[in-house]
């Protein structure tokens, strides 16, 4: 079970979640330091580590849309948030895969920021306000490579154990 750390609304841009003027910086060591910069009070709260890893970030429709930045993805899974979304941008989500972040796409979602979620069988539920939502799976595959840590993890696995 963890909190919801923030809630967002529909459209949220990579811009948002990773400016393009930092796209100087790529390590996924360094990208962190960026996440939702430009939301001084949240960005603070993350710096400061009063963000528990495992918290989640919630947002509406089209979560991560605009530009194909990976940066947007890898400084999420850098302070260890997951989010939940009613449905992601496209190359988002491709990203988010291929660097592990823990997504979770839940079309009719209820959450507001410091709501205690838990994630069980399929369902979100919503701990504080008593309710359950039906999640979207990803396919086998991707949710694999999200299990692993990232596709690069994920291949690693793949050669060393010998399976094709």
């Amino acid at each position: 079970m963890a909190k919801v750390a923030l809630k967002l609304g529909d459209d949220i841009s990579t811009d948002i979640i990773y400016p393009g003027r930092y796209m100087a910086t790529v390590l996924p060591t360094e990208t962190p330091q960026f996440a939702f910069v430009d939301d001084a009070e949240f960005n603070k709260k993350l710096k400061a580590k009063q963000v528990e890893p495992g918290s989640f970030i919630v947002a509406g429709k089209n979560f991560g849309c605009g530009s194909s930045r990976e940066q947007a993805a890898s400084c999420l899974t850098g302070w260890g948030l997951k989010v939940i979304a009613k449905n992601f941008a496209r190359i988002f989500l491709q990203n988010s895969i291929n660097v592990g972040l823990n997504m979770v796409i839940c079309p009719n979602i209820e959450a507001d920021e410091g709501d205690e979620i838990e994630i069980v069988n399929g369902k979100v539920k919503n701990i504080t306000k008593g309710k359950e939502f039906d999640t979207v799976p990803l396919p086998k595959a991707r949710q694999a490579i999200i299990d692993a840590g990232g596709l690069i993890p994920y291949t690693r696995k793949l050669i060393t154990s010998g399976k094709k």
